[in-house]
């Protein structure tokens, strides 16, 4: 999958395919616009995907911050009207970017909204506990690599194919996904993602459930919810569970809730099986 890069004030946006019909796509929290790689590449002719890296992370790791959701939605907005987003634009984000789709849709209309495996709030963080301990424990070994360097791009990629989730998922999108991750000097390679920029964005998730409601209630346009039946570890849990859908489903009619079978957090956008589900909810007449 060939992607185009460009840059919009700092930030890099990379566009796949040339179809006339544009879908915007927003990536997760340590992740870059290259998880977006195997829904570009399935996608019919017809359309166009423009995914970005957030600032923080990526080639816009650069920029600097405040960080927060809100400051990474105002990017979205930048990047659609830059590529002449109008009524019939598809707005996508998975995991982070999920929630980041839901406050710029509050702000500007969209055809639909296609939320993958992200995009309602959590329950409040029980009193005394703080934001950045319930972060590291919710994204374990996608957070720990941020504080280590490695010794060759070689290494980088056995860490992740022992990463839970990628445990017999490995695949070209995959590997190419996480290479361009990477930075720094040869023997003290790194993530490209910026700690601050996630510390700072996992607390806005934690603590910011009102504006999030908000923002979902003001939304116009369809949305779906894909959710994966397993969590950001391959464990049983999922990242948003029924009871926390279920309510969610009930209370907005635009909303539609499914759930994508066999699938984990970051599976849902790298197999095959899984993207073909993504792909035809974001094409969906």
């Amino acid at each position: 999958m060939t992607f185009a890069f460009d840059d919009v004030d700092g930030l890099r946006i990379a566009r796949a395919g040339t179809g006339p019909r544009l879908i915007i796509a927003v990536h997760g929290i340590t992740a870059s616009l290259m998880s977006w790689g195997a829904v570009a590449r399935r996608l019919p002719g017809e359309w166009t995907l423009v995914a970005m890296d957030l600032r923080g992370r990526g080639h816009s790791a650069g920029l600097p911050g405040p960080y927060g959701l809100p400051r990474h939605a105002e990017d979205v907005l930048r990047v659609a009207e830059h590529v002449g987003a109008d009524g019939g634009t598809v707005l996508t984000g998975h995991s982070m970017g999920a929630y980041v789709a839901v406050l710029a849709a509050a702000r500007r209309d969209f055809a639909r909204v296609v939320l993958v495996d992200g995009g309602l709030p959590f329950p409040p963080l029980p009193e005394g506990v703080d934001p950045d301990a319930a972060l590291a424990a919710a994204l374990g070994p996608a957070l720990d690599r941020l504080r280590q360097t490695y010794p060759s791009a070689e290494a980088y990629v056995e860490f992740f194919r022992n990463h839970p989730a990628f445990a017999g998922h490995w695949s070209d999108d995959v590997e190419e996904y996480v290479r361009y991750d990477l930075t720094g000097p040869e023997g003290a390679l790194r993530s490209r993602a910026v700690p601050e920029a996630v510390r700072a964005d996992g607390r806005w998730l934690h603590t910011e459930q009102a504006a999030l409601t908000t923002a979902l209630e003001a939304v116009k346009a369809p949305m779906t919810l894909l959710r994966a039946p397993r969590g950001l570890l391959n464990q049983d849990v999922p990242m948003l569970p029924d009871d926390l859908a279920a309510p969610w489903a009930a209370r907005l009619p635009g909303l539609r809730d499914e759930v994508v079978p066999d699938c984990n957090h970051y599976t849902i956008v790298f197999d095959d099986r899984c993207v073909e589900t993504v792909v035809d909810r974001l094409t969906a007449p």
